[in-house]
């Protein structure tokens, strides 16, 4: 059964239908070998940390000892291993100017890491796999905020259509061997995340990063303004990445089901606003300035997350709380942060 929602005026699926459509289970973690694929990225390293309340055993390998976009090393290492879980976090991840940049990388080291991993754990007969996604998997313009079925049902944006479309791979895949092998893979699909361990990289990272390097660099420069790519009028969703790693295990012991689920907190700001709010939350004093000549994006993305909170999560950080988190992590951090 394929869900489609009649847009209403409050712009919300029905939720007899998502009952019948995502469905609760029991799986437990205890005594489990885990893999966290990608442990090292900003997500992975977040899920680790979130399994170390769990009684699990919790498997890690390095890209250098093993490149997931290599059949038969991810194969052969696997089949070693035997993982009886797996969260398949790993992939090449970057904001609007890194999709833009590298759309070859993009899409073929998404689509190689997804369908090795996956493929494999069908071989070795892992017990449940949950795969990450991305936001930018919908239109663009999606109904907002954006359910689970407006997959496919309009063009993807432009400036991130590669990694889209590999992504989009991904959740095809887990829905393929489900109903071909009848393997429990599922899909879950994280808004914009922010927090310990993300990329600052001054060109490739997404905009809390971008954002909190530039205005702590130009507080201690003593500069007198920001700029701050686009027109600030798109709106965006941001989740910590600490509440992201908790709904992912959540979903790995409570859903079994076909159909993606969105990992959210179902509200988003402007870029204006959300630049404001890391604004003061670094302390810098100066002026904001929207360069109108650089690229929007999406005019607005936010998951719309019954889905997720019938299934008993909702996000308990707040967006400022969870900013302050963000910049003691980075100022504790900044020697060794990614970049």
């Amino acid at each position: 059964m394929i869900l489609r929602r009649e847009a209403d005026k409050a712009n919300r699926p029905a939720t007899a239908a998502l009952k019948r459509w995502f469905m609760n289970s029991s799986y437990s973690l205890s005594g489990k070998r885990v893999w966290v694929a990608g442990h090292r990225g900003m997500v992975g390293s977040a899920i680790v940390r979130r399994l170390a309340r769990e009684a699990c055993d919790v498997l890690t390998i390095a890209r250098d000892r093993v490149d997931l976009t290599r059949q038969v090393e991810t194969e052969e290492w696997m089949a070693a291993a035997r993982p009886q879980a797996i969260f398949l976090a790993a992939g090449r991840v970057g904001g609007i100017h890194a999709n833009d940049s590298y759309p070859a990388d993009f899409i073929y080291d998404n689509l190689a890491i997804e369908a090795n991993v996956i493929h494999a754990a069908h071989k070795i007969g892992v017990e449940k796999l949950l795969f990450l996604g991305s936001s930018c998997i919908y239109p663009r313009e999606a109904d907002q905020p954006m359910v689970e079925s407006a997959l496919l049902t309009g063009p993807l944006e432009p400036t991130n259509e590669w990694y889209a479309i590999a992504k989009i791979a991904g959740i095809k895949l887990c829905q393929a061997y489900r109903r071909q092998h009848q393997r429990d893979f599922v899909s879950a699909m994280p808004t914009n995340l922010y927090g310990p361990g993300d990329n600052f990289h001054p060109q490739n990272s997404h905009v809390p990063a971008a954002l909190l390097r530039r205005f702590h660099e130009a507080k201690l420069a003593g500069a007198a303004e920001v700029a701050v790519w686009g027109t600030g009028r798109p709106r965006r969703e941001f989740m910590y990445v600490e509440d992201a790693a908790d709904a992912c295990v959540h979903l790995m012991q409570h859903y079994s089901g076909e159909a993606h689920v969105n990992v959210g907190t179902g509200s988003d700001v402007s870029i204006a606003e959300f630049a404001g709010l890391v604004r003061a939350t670094v302390g810098f004093e100066g002026r904001i300035a929207f360069d109108a000549s650089r690229p929007d994006g999406t005019p607005r993305k936010v998951m719309e997350v019954s889905a997720l909170k019938s299934l008993g999560w909702a996000a308990p950080t707040s967006l400022e709380a969870g900013l302050r988190l963000y910049y003691q992590w980075f100022l504790a951090n900044k020697a060794a942060i990614r970049q």
